[in-house]
């Protein structure tokens, strides 16, 4: 079912009104005609199940049928990204946001190729957050993830220690009973900051200095995994094991 993320005015006596670029798309680009439905989000939660009255000059008019229940985990995922070459970027937060990650954080790390320029830092935003939008509407999100400006390490150890757990995936670790171990100890509901080295991997010293910010060294398995691979995998593992947690309490 398509949805569509509006702004929470829009909610109003029952009835949502849609204007700008999302009536172009559900009028336009989708086609869709009134008396079909459609799930509203007002990308804090709440989600509802719509049909559309009518087209006005400016805008849509859609009747709110009933409440939808959340599709979101209990977990917040967040995703610190070695910020990789060219557009992978663009490919990670995209298939972060279809996994499930509340965030997504691009780091510039010692071994970074690419360089975050400042001076286009908020076009590149504008384009990542659209990136973030589209993927959570293709996927049935109920929020649009976060996509933060570039951190040092440093920051955003800074934020990773305010979570539960902070995981690293690490090349060099061994141990996949142990990996699994760590994972497992995550709870429903519990926080995890995911560091993701980009494409030359982690130096030594940062390694360390993970660790020593409470970060868990995790393996993938005995193959290495391309930067824009090893979040995706990580994140997999993570939304399946606390989906199952969360159904089966």
């Amino acid at each position: 079912m398509t949805r569509l993320f509006v702004a929470p005015e829009a909610f109003r006596d029952g009835r949502v009104t849609v204007r700008s670029a999302d009536l172009s798309h559900i009028k336009n680009v989708l086609r869709m005609r009134p008396g079909e439905q459609l799930s509203v989000s007002d990308g804090s939660g709440r989600v509802s199940l719509c049909r559309i009255l009518s087209y006005e000059k400016d805008e849509a008019v859609l009747e709110i049928l009933e409440d939808l229940p959340s599709h979101e985990l209990s977990s917040r995922l967040v995703l610190f990204q070695g910020l990789p070459k060219g557009d992978k970027l663009e490919t990670i937060i995209q298939k972060a946001v279809e996994l499930g990650a509340a965030a997504v954080v691009p780091v510039a790390m010692k071994r970074s190729i690419a360089k975050w320029d400042v001076k286009k830092a908020e076009a590149k935003l504008t384009r990542y957050r659209a990136i973030a939008k589209a993927a959570a509407e293709q996927s049935g999100r109920d929020v649009i993830p976060e996509v933060l400006q570039c951190v040092s390490l440093s920051e955003a150890l800074k934020e990773a220690k305010a979570l539960d757990h902070i995981l690293m995936p690490y090349e060099l670790q061994e141990g996949i009973e142990g990996s699994r171990e760590t994972v497992r100890a995550i709870r429903p509901g519990e926080s995890v900051g995911i560091l993701i080295g980009p494409e030359g991997g982690f130096t030594p010293e940062e390694a360390e200095e993970i660790l020593a910010a409470g970060g868990k060294a995790v393996t993938l398995g005995k193959r290495i995994l391309r930067t824009e691979t090893a979040g995706m995998a990580i994140l997999s593992v993570l939304t399946f094991l606390l989906e199952e947690d969360t159904r089966s309490n």
